[in-house]
């Protein structure tokens, strides 16, 4: 930026952050005012037919992109790629949506269910280098898809990414309920992978637990601490039946809330930049009405702070602060995702930095937006705040949908600021729209999916609340409450 755009945008900023940080009040009647809204709320028809294409496609994704035969998913799709076990945990919890909707017939689910969970239930595990898919129950973040071994010495192996994928595992363990001898199978798959992590193994510097393990690097040197998508970590490290944590690494897990919770951009809640933080855990787990000790005394639960946050993401980018073209009350969001590239670009204003993937965001811990819009950033938050969610994504389809939706929806993301002759890593230039996506993204895919079913259906949530083990998590970490009330269901 040149000295005197820099100079603008640092005296916009500071206004917005002293406007936020001195309206407590008018943040709460904001926040009560959009909570009215999105109970209220009733789409149009034409966008119910968004919305129903665009879940269609977006279970497609994870449809087509799957081997067949091991289950794997994709990191990214189309094209080559290594596999993500967190996509595929929203894999395997696509294929019980893609039944309930129509899209595919229970006995296919079952099959591509059966076998995702054989591979993961089998997949050697030891500390060796190169030949195997994990080791102490958990699994590396990225597997060859050819193989289904760790995909390089640079691949951790991952306490989150084990998480989500077994957020899937633990879906299909309570959808597949019926007496046959296939869905049996599954339910006893499922209950042997999950019982088989090791959690306080991954527990570095108890009561936390580590963010990961490589064989020559040994224990990562960062734990899960609150606030972003570790919740799911603890819930289900507290809810195991043979490797627990013990209640102490929740307390622990909350210790840190206290330094991102504040007011940024209208509302009052607990921050974490990028939008997928208040999206992951909560794709499986309804926080609606539950709460813990942090949540009573601030009162609020995690999914009214998972809509502060959306509507705070929105309010950032009609005000845009940084300038960049297209933002506004129909075009935001902010999250992990691809992006142009690192590349500078000289500008009228100066020196822009774009980065390709990086974990964008707007919050009280840090800025990070180069004019990047994700669309999973909204369409992941569409039951928090779907009276400002399914206007951004009618609106960013109208305007660019020839470039950036396809057959299997949203592209990962845009950039209507990016418009540089350069080498690209990823994507392409589109004139007159700047730098599109041309894949997408397991874990971004993953969050639409779901959170489009849990607002129309609930469904999800339901499946899991059937589930014992997370029951029993969120109880050991102080939930009460809510659903949490109901008599508890029998033990798989």
């Amino acid at each position: 930026m040149s000295p005197a755009a820099l100079n603008g945008f640092c005296i916009k900023l500071l206004l917005a952050t002293l406007v936020s940080a001195c309206a407590w009040p008018a943040a709460a009647q904001a926040a009560t005012a959009a909570s009215t809204a999105s109970a209220t709320y009733r789409p149009t028809a034409a966008q119910m037919a968004l919305v129903d294409d665009l879940e269609q496609r977006t279970f497609r994704w994870f449809w087509d992109s799957a081997d067949p035969v091991t289950g794997l998913v994709p990191d990214h799709y189309p094209g080559k790629s290594f596999s993500s076990i967190a996509a595929v945990g929203f894999g395997l919890t696509a294929y019980g949506i893609g039944v309930e909707r129509g899209y595919i017939t229970r006995e296919q689910a079952v099959q591509r269910t059966l076998a995702t969970l054989k591979f993961f239930h089998d997949a050697p595990q030891n500390a060796s280098e190169d030949d195997v898919a994990g080791y102490h129950g958990f699994f590396y973040h990225f597997l060859d898809m050819g193989t289904g071994k760790r995909w390089g010495r640079r691949v951790e192996l991952s306490s989150v990414d084990t998480t989500l994928l077994l957020g899937g595992v633990l879906f299909a363990q309570s959808y597949y309920d019926r007496d046959t001898p296939e869905e049996k199978q599954i339910r006893a798959l499922a209950d042997d992978i999950y019982r088989a992590v090791d959690w306080p193994w991954m527990q570095a510097r108890p009561p936390l637990i580590s963010m990961g393990w490589t064989p020559g690097g040994k224990f990562i040197p960062a734990d899960w601490k609150g606030y972003n998508e570790g919740k799911l970590v603890y819930i289900l490290a507290l809810g195991s039946p043979t490797h627990p944590v013990k209640p102490q690494a929740w307390t622990a897990w909350c210790s840190t809330y206290d330094r991102t919770w504040g007011s940024f951009y209208g509302q009052t809640f607990l921050n974490f930049a990028p939008l997928f933080g208040h999206q992951y855990t909560e794709s499986w787990v309804d926080f609606r009405g539950i709460r813990d000790d942090w949540n009573r005394q601030h009162s609020l639960d995690y999914f009214e702070n998972g809509r502060r946050a959306t509507y705070s993401q929105r309010n950032y980018a009609i005000a845009n602060p940084g300038g960049w073209t297209g933002y506004g009350p129909n075009v935001w969001g902010l999250t992990a995702s691809n992006g142009p590239g690192g590349v500078v670009v000289n500008t009228a204003d100066g020196k822009r930095k774009f980065h390709g993937y990086t974990a964008r965001g707007a919050g009280l811990d840090y800025i990070s937006d180069d004019g990047t819009i994700v669309p999973t950033a909204a369409g992941g938050s569409i039951a928090f705040a779907p009276e400002i969610v399914i206007p951004a994504l009618q609106t960013m389809k109208q305007r660019y949908g020839q470039s950036i939706y396809d057959r299997y929806g949203f592209v990962d993301a845009f950039n209507p600021s990016f418009h540089a002759q350069t080498t690209l890593r990823t994507g392409k230039l589109v004139p007159d729209l700047g730098w599109v996506d041309t894949v997408q993204l397991g874990i971004d895919q993953g969050p639409i999916l779901l959170m489009i079913e849990n607002w129309r259906s609930g469904f999800v949530w339901n499946v899991m609340k059937k589930n014992p083990y997370i029951r029993r998590g969120l109880q050991r970490a102080g939930f009460r409450g809510g659903w949490l009330a109901a008599p508890e269901p029998a033990a798989p």
